[in-house]
């Protein structure tokens, strides 16, 4: 956390990231919307809450009805056949306490301005999904129903984007949400979500497991599981980098067609692993943090990023105005 006193902005989260950036905002995505490529000036961004350890709000999207596309041989009203829970999967609850503690979204708890937030980020991500759905191959389509959550640096609250999206996302009628913690060096999903460890994606990219979704954990959050980092490898890049990690990467979306897989990756200008990561997923959202992310380094880590065509940013960690309103207040004013 940064001890400075944190700027004050004015309007929506997307408006005061585009404003710190000196970048044109933009609202949802529709289908016909052209993608945000990391070339540009810079990605539009997105507003975010708190980070890591801190109690500030996110930012937000949405998509209108069910952005998953039929598979082959479906048809017109036909239902899409979803995968059964993998025999033997284990199973976790997660620590509703450790995530208030945390000041996180807490699965069936009152809505928040942080809830709020996210509902639009997620909106964004989910509408891009559909689009891509709409007009590309069934490659690009399930690429795009896999989201890479990063930052430039560490401290810019990444991970704490990447479990309240999942959390957020999971709350989808037409959806499952798959977690993944790709940040080997320092991985901290699992015990952020108060969940035992295990094997995880590394097992499985070395070999050591022999399928991704042996390693998967199931939550008593509906339509919300995870899959951890697993054993710590001095190979981690090269791992990623090679032909089974392709395969086995995008074989995590064709398990489920209504499977949304979020990477919860290492800091792009900190460890290498973010800017191969970006080459397997369909969508990137990068975490900027207010008043500590140099306009440089979110220059130096979108180009990191560009392997991925959809980029979209997101300002965390705003100061919102006393007696402003903001998203939440809403639910909380009595019915006149």
């Amino acid at each position: 956390m940064n001890d400075q006193t944190p700027r004050r902005y004015k309007g929506t989260l997307l408006e005061r990231a585009a404003s710190q950036f000196h970048y044109a905002p933009t609202g949802p995505v529709a289908p016909q919307a052209p993608p945000v490529r990391a070339h540009a000036p810079a990605p539009t961004p997105m507003p975010v809450p708190a980070p890591e350890p801190s109690h500030t709000p996110p930012p937000a999207f949405v998509p209108d009805g069910p952005m998953l596309r039929r598979g082959a041989g479906e048809h017109e009203g036909a239902s899409i056949a979803v995968p059964q829970q993998a025999r033997g999967r284990r199973t976790a609850p997660i620590d509703r306490a450790t995530l208030r503690a945390g000041g996180m979204i807490v699965p069936g708890g009152q809505i928040t301005p942080l809830a709020e937030e996210f509902r639009m980020v997620k909106r964004q991500l989910l509408l891009t999904a559909r689009a891509v759905a709409a007009k590309d191959t069934a490659k690009a389509a399930d690429r795009a129903r896999m989201v890479l959550v990063c930052s430039a640096n560490p401290d810019e609250g990444k991970t704490f984007c990447a479990i309240n999206l999942a959390l957020s996302m999971a709350a989808e009628k037409d959806v499952e949400i798959l977690l993944v913690d790709a940040d080997f060096a320092k991985p901290d999903i699992l015990e952020r979500l108060g969940m035992p460890s295990g094997p995880g994606l590394l097992d499985v990219l070395s070999g050591a497991v022999a399928s991704a979704e042996e390693c998967i954990i199931d939550t008593d959050v509906s339509q919300l599981s995870v899959l951890p980092a697993g054993a710590k490898s001095n190979s981690d890049t090269e791992l990623l980098a090679s032909d089974r990690a392709r395969a086995i990467l995008d074989g995590l979306a064709q398990a489920n067609p209504r499977r949304i897989v979020i990477f919860d990756s290492p800091p792009a200008l900190a460890a290498s692993p973010a800017s191969v990561l970006a080459l397997h997923v369909g969508q990137v959202l990068v975490v900027v943090r207010a008043d500590q992310t140099s306009e440089g380094d979110l220059r130096d880590a979108v180009s990191a990023l560009d392997g991925c065509e959809h980029i979209q940013l997101v300002l965390n960690s705003v100061s919102f105005q006393p007696g402003g309103r903001r998203f939440g207040s809403y639910y909380g004013e009595a019915g006149k």
